[in-house]
């Protein structure tokens, strides 16, 4: 069986106390989805806020607040062009063989993936590892890392790829509904440009929010 996932990577959040988050090993990946527990959305919270985390410079942004929270999730609130650390992970339940995104990859890259289904039929995702995708007819080979000379790879259907991309996607829109009833119970001061922070640096639309959600 073949699992597609989208995932942050994430680090050890030792010391922060903004607001709950819960324990993962450092440089682990988080899968983003909407089964997750609320301390779980707090961690994925804090480490896109983190990531994103960027003094204003010669821009039109306003000065980042004195207010500790406010400091914190200034770039999340204030920036066009965000990021989101990780990618997509690929695992072959079968044989164990795992492809993680490499290095200064970021979810907001997923879509290089359709260059291995629909366009020149090739994509990377990082480096250190250095992941491939590849089409050949109607597989999709996946090298877990190009600077291997024996590396690992998974192969797949394409029809069966664009099936998983499609999950995946659902995923993240899952995840992002999931984290706009977070805010609004966690961070009700800024839900409304937290949500549309969440959705830039995934490329997706802002969800919208029932009333007491």
């Amino acid at each position: 069986m073949i699992v597609l996932q989208p995932v942050l990577e994430i680090y050890a959040p030792e010391g922060f106390t903004l607001w709950p988050v819960a324990e993962f090993e450092p440089y682990g990946f988080m899968p983003l989805s909407g089964r997750l527990d609320p301390a779980e959305v707090g961690t994925a919270v804090m480490r896109i806020a983190d990531y994103n985390d960027i003094d204003p410079e010669d821009d039109d942004r306003p000065q980042r607040p004195a207010d500790p929270l406010g400091s914190f999730l200034h770039g999340l609130l204030t920036m066009d062009d965000l990021l989101a650390p990780g990618g997509l992970r690929v695992i072959d339940t079968a044989t164990g063989t795992t492809l993680v995104p490499g290095c200064c990859n970021g979810l907001e890259e997923r879509w290089d993936w359709l260059e291995a289904v629909d366009g020149d039929g090739s994509a990377t995702f990082g480096h250190d590892p250095s992941p491939l995708a590849e089409r050949l007819g109607d597989i999709v080979r996946l090298t877990v890392d190009t600077e291997l000379d024996d590396s690992p790879a998974i192969e797949l259907p394409v029809i069966e790829l664009r099936r998983l991309l499609a999950d995946a996607e659902r995923d993240l829109i899952d995840f992002l509904q999931l984290a706009a009833a977070w805010a609004a119970r966690h961070l009700p001061d800024h839900a409304t440009h937290l949500n549309a922070g969440l959705a830039r640096a995934l490329g997706l639309p802002a969800p919208v929010v029932a009333p007491n959600s």
